[in-house]
């Protein structure tokens, strides 16, 4: 049997000291989206510490040398609507030539299951080393659907970012996709009787948006 592949808990102090400001409850919606732009930036570094590289040839001003760039046009952010647009920007400063995918989802308020709306994908996927940017890992349902759907293009490699994660989601996408390493600032204590996380920030596309 197969090591699952590992869930990587972000923990530098500048991440965790964002995240507890951005849990607070009277946070405006305005602060909520400028600080959820500044830790997907500083989570960014974590997540692509091993992106592929290549030598170019480049003149300093003494000399010609070989020297490495990231493969950026190989990347695509994979957008899980609505709450994935928060952390996009973010990953983008760090990683301005990456191509954006997005996949729309819902969750029925009654089974909880994810429901596809939109599905928009950059072409040569298998080419593409994918990033899915999805804030919140709750149940997972709309994880796994993500990945599920993604996976249909072949890309050469996943990953998948949360800003916080509840234990059950972890499970879930474990269960369904062990090969797909999972980095996040925070796994909270668990789920509530309506799906959320515990103790949690809330739902971060209404937070983000400033809808109900």
């Amino acid at each position: 049997m197969n090591t699952p592949a590992p869930v990587n808990v972000i923990s530098h102090p500048l991440v965790q000291h964002k995240l507890t400001l951005l849990r607070r409850k009277e946070l405006s919606t305005s602060s909520f989206r400028r600080l959820l732009h500044e830790i997907s930036m500083l989570m960014a570094y974590e997540v692509t510490r091993d992106m592929p590289m290549q030598l170019i040839e480049i003149e300093t001003p003494m000399e010609t040398m070989q020297s490495p760039v990231i493969e950026g046009r190989k990347t695509v952010f994979v957008v899980v609507m609505r709450a994935g647009s928060g952390f996009l920007d973010g990953m983008l400063e760090v990683v301005p030539g990456a191509r954006v995918g997005h996949i729309g989802l819902y969750r029925d308020p009654k089974t909880l299951v994810a429901v596809e709306y939109y599905f928009k994908m950059p072409h040569d996927m298998h080419e593409r080393d994918a990033i899915v940017l999805d804030p919140m890992l709750a149940t997972g349902n709309s994880a796994v659907a993500a990945v599920d759907r993604l996976k249909e293009t072949q890309p050469k490699s996943i990953r998948f970012v949360s800003l916080v994660a509840a234990p059950e989601g972890i499970d879930n996408m474990r269960r369904h996709h062990p090969d797909v390493p999972i980095y996040t600032a925070a796994i909270d204590r668990e789920l509530n009787s309506h799906g959320y996380i515990v103790p949690g920030l809330g739902d971060a596309g209404d937070r983000l948006f400033g809808t109900k």
